[in-house]
């Protein structure tokens, strides 16, 4: 921020909600008065011309009614004015005013008054052009070398010219590949109009060529006009600058050297004539308007450029000479002579603010007011700063952002799940082909200690479950109240959910305006999705959960499933999901194990899952803390490869899919394309079965859609049966090694990484890339697997053996007592942790541990790891 403000001159505010732009401003003698004073010319978007004659008492005046010379309302937004010698016959200057669809010429006239009231100033209309095209912008200058008069170039919103000679219009031409307008101005030296296009360069045109150019009075060529005389609008030369221009400006002091500034979004640019950059400068800050004027020292130029930040920069070519303060946004800057006082500097904001100033190096500074001195007690600030200090300690000790007592906390959500199913089921538009869909009530209290602004609640429960409403918006809540809603979750897709859990979650407001958030999570009953069912005897798949505690009947510990009249129930159970699958739970009568069977792997996951939480609350009630589960099985690698293989077998299909559909695309806009040029066509021609072709990519682009979009739900039941028989992995290695709890969070958050899956990134490259971490870290055998990088990049693999053959290297390294840590220490202390350490394992050894058979991975028990350390 500069030390020093703009010094005021005058100024004023010009009409009430009147908006303003760069070409609303200009500074010229309109008037021809000959005396070499300038006069401020302004229009507005609402139409009214305003012509200012700027002459205070003393610097820092406001207007007087006799500075404003003239002002009318024109009817139309005026979008440029300019002062040239746009009249025929004469060499005065007149005033061109472009509005939307007309360019009006107008003589500024005074006529000295004989009373107290001053001079009268009329504006007479010389002449108009009515425009067929909307206008952007317009320059003028002497086109092709004309003596005492100016032309007028317009520019209209669809990249046409139209040039006029004064009175009459001369001819117009389009600007090849535009998009859209950008500024333009004019070169008299070298002939040469400039602009900048949409892509993002400067671009510039001789005169003569467009003036011998086809003429362009329509905007799509016929094959006659490109088969007719004439050229094409050809560029002369063209300069990338890799930014949209705010304004461009040609600026020529003397007939030896000249420049064109472009003012950019982020930079000003100085060129030579013939396109090459003299100089340029970066500018940090966003830029709103230039001027470029003539500089005391001999082959420089100086520019002013505003800004945003309110600021009026002065540079010097590239350095910057002054910086100084102005009271407003700048959209438009000139520079004027006013009352014999040369260089002052005209601005004008978007909102009618307009200011004529001068840089002064008198600062305007705020002083301070005396307080009245005291004396210091040093020892009350001292006790104040140790007091504070402990605060400040006692606040840094908990590095957790979340409280952890609820007592703390300013609101608390509450979900109680119905321990019953609803009597009247309210699923909507479920997908399950079952006869009945059952639903089950959540019931969500939020108690709020404090004023909480604004409590939006979020229900989420996991695809393919559904609620009947996600979303609830409150009115404030008063301290000690509480809100209460009732919503019901039900499966609504074809397939068994991976999880029965939800959560609830509040985001709100305290008055001080912090944002805050509050959570719960609830369980829902495994009655939601399957039923009681007569046990099958034959399965597929089958698993053998070990305690250490006496099998339980199933009367105790699945009352919700079992008919207490039927005594066989009591060690095996069915269980029928929605989805038509079945899964038996037996347990033994004389060990303490339990097994679950069924025809899908993923289907066990749910069971085994329920059977141990039931477990554990069963024992937990009679003060069993000892109780453990336990798994001595083989880890059903093959069975679960299968399911991998599926899914990405799926994502495949998604891609082929997509290619497919963009090709039958892109065909069909060709044979649209096509068809459209014979319709459009004076003479008619044959269609040459065109229109049966585009009938037959049409139905092939629908028949493609329709798969596509099968094979996404597809992907989405196939992924979550992938996550339920991932649960299930976790839970048998977990069960199988003795896994600590953070040991169990690595591996879930190594196998589940994603929510969902989706195109861009899916669960086989995340797993592989967490596994393969794991493999160089923690799990690594020496120094040399640490060293080696991954790659940076997730794309979809090829196929799946690499991944396989990771999570089959992953298996054997945990049987070799290898454990999970994300410290930057445990590959160092892997050889004190792992019992007897990780022998190298050849690569035919693990090729050979991928195929086992009986469809199983077997690994090495605790048993046979201890008696093989004990062997010489």
């Amino acid at each position: 921020m500069s030390l020093f403000k703009a010094r005021d001159w005058w100024s004023t505010v010009l009409g009430e909600k009147e908006e303003f732009d760069q070409g609303c401003l200009c500074v010229a003698d309109v008037d021809n008065s000959g005396s070499g004073q300038d006069k401020i010319i302004v229009g507005s978007y609402m139409g009214y011309l305003r012509i200012f004659n700027p002459r205070p008492v003393k610097p820092g005046d406001g207007i007087q009614p006799e500075d404003l010379l003239l002002e009318v309302q024109l009817r139309e937004p005026i979008l440029q004015v300019e002062v040239g010698k746009f009249v025929s016959g004469t060499e005065g200057l007149h005033l061109a005013v472009l509005h939307c669809r007309k360019l009006c010429v107008y003589a500024v006239s005074g006529t000295l008054g004989n009373v107290e009231h001053g001079n009268q100033y009329q504006i007479k209309l010389m002449y108009e052009h009515n425009l067929q095209r909307t206008a952007c912008n317009m320059t003028y200058g002497p086109f092709g070398g004309v003596k005492g008069r100016d032309l007028i170039c317009i520019q209209s919103m669809d990249g046409m010219l139209m040039l006029f000679e004064q009175e009459s219009y001369a001819f117009g031409r389009f600007l090849p590949g535009f998009l859209l307008p950008g500024p333009l101005t004019y070169s008299s030296r070298t002939d040469s109009f400039i602009t900048v296009s949409s892509c993002r360069q400067v671009e510039s045109y001789k005169y003569q060529m467009l003036a011998f150019a086809t003429d362009a009075d329509e905007r799509q060529e016929t094959e006659q006009q490109k088969l007719s005389s004439g050229k094409r609008v050809a560029v002369d030369w063209v300069l990338n600058i890799g930014e949209q221009a705010l304004d461009i400006c040609v600026v020529s002091f003397n007939q030896a050297v000249s420049s064109v500034f472009v003012l950019g979004e982020r930079n000003f640019f100085c060129l030579k004539d013939n396109g090459q950059i003299r100089f340029m400068k970066k500018l940090d800050y966003s830029p709103s308007c230039f001027i470029p004027y003539c500089s005391v020292k001999e082959g420089t130029i100086n520019t002013l450029v505003g800004n945003h930040s309110k600021m009026l920069n002065v540079y010097q070519d590239i350095t910057l000479k002054w910086a100084t303060q102005l009271p407003h946004i700048p959209v438009s800057v000139k520079v004027a002579n006013l009352q014999d006082l040369k260089g002052v500097i005209v601005t004008l904001s978007d909102d009618g603010h307009l200011q004529c100033s001068y840089l002064g190096t008198d600062p305007s500074l705020f002083q301070a007011p005396r307080v009245d001195s005291r004396e210091i007690n040093y020892e009350e600030f001292e006790a104040e700063m140790k007091e504070l200090q402990k605060i400040i300690k006692e606040a840094t000790k908990t590095q957790d952002i979340l409280p952890k007592s609820e007592k703390h906390r300013d609101l608390i959500v509450t979900a109680e799940v119905s321990p019953d199913l609803d009597a009247e089921s309210q699923a909507i538009d479920s997908e399950v082909k079952a006869e009945a869909v059952p639903s089950v009530t959540v019931k969500i209290t939020i108690q709020s200690r404090v004023t909480a602004q604004k409590p939006n609640l979020a229900a989420c429960v996991q695809a393919p479950l559904a609620v009947t409403c996600d979303q609830f918006v409150f009115d404030d809540l008063d301290p000690d109240s509480s809100e209460t809603v009732v919503l019901s979750v039900f499966l609504k897709g074809n397939c068994s959910p991976s999880e029965l859990e939800g959560n609830c979650v509040v985001s709100y407001n305290i008055p001080t305006g912090i944002p805050k958030v509050a959570q719960c999570n609830f369980r829902l009953p495994l009655r939601l999705v399957c039923s009681p069912a007569q046990p099958s005897k034959a399965a597929n798949h089958k698993i053998t959960i070990d305690t250490n505690k006496p099998p339980v009947s199933f009367l105790t510990i699945f009352p919700d499933f079992v008919d207490p009249s039927e005594d066989d129930q009591a060690n095996v159970l069915g269980f029928q999901f929605l989805t038509g699958s079945k899964t038996t739970l037996l347990a033994s009568k004389t060990s303490q194990r339990y097994r679950i069977q069924s025809d899908q792997l993923e289907d066990l996951w749910l069971i085994t899952k329920e059977l141990t939480l039931r477990l554990e609350e069963h024992f937990k009630k009679q003060n069993c803390k000892d109780f453990a589960c336990t798994f001595s099985g083989s880890i059903p690698l093959q069975e679960y490869f299968e399911l991998i293989d599926r899914h990405f077998e799926l994502r495949l299909n998604a891609e082929k899919f997509q290619e497919l559909l963009s090709e039958r695309a892109v065909q069909f806009r060709a044979i649209e394309r096509r068809l459209l040029t014979r319709f459009k066509d004076k003479t008619p021609a044959p269609l040459q079965h065109l229109d049966t072709l585009l009938e037959g990519t049409f139905r092939e682009v629908i028949a493609l859609a329709d798969a596509a979009e099968e094979n996404q739900a597809n992907v989405f039941q196939a992924f979550t049966k992938l996550k339920s028989a991932t649960h299930l992995m976790i839970m048998l290695i977990s069960l199988w090694q003795k896994l600590s709890a953070d040991q169990v969070a690595i591996l879930e958050a190594t196998f589940l990484p994603l929510a969902e899956d989706t195109p861009e990134l899916g669960w086989e490259e995340t797993v592989d890339a967490a596994i393969s971490y794991l493999l160089r870290t923690c799990l690594s055998k020496s120094s040399k697997e640490q060293a080696l990088t991954l790659s940076s990049q997730l794309c979809m693999p090829k196929d799946t053996s690499r991944l396989k053959k990771n999570i089959t290297l992953f298996c054997d390294r945990l049987a070799k007592g290898g454990r999970l840590s994300l410290s930057t220490d445990s590959a160092t202390q892997q050889a004190t942790v792992m019992p007897g350490g990780c022998t190298t394992i050849p690569e035919s050894d693990l090729e050979e541990r991928t195929v086992i058979p009986g469809s199983t991975a077997t690994f090495p028990s605790h048993r046979q790891i201890a008696k093989q350390k004990s062997e010489p």
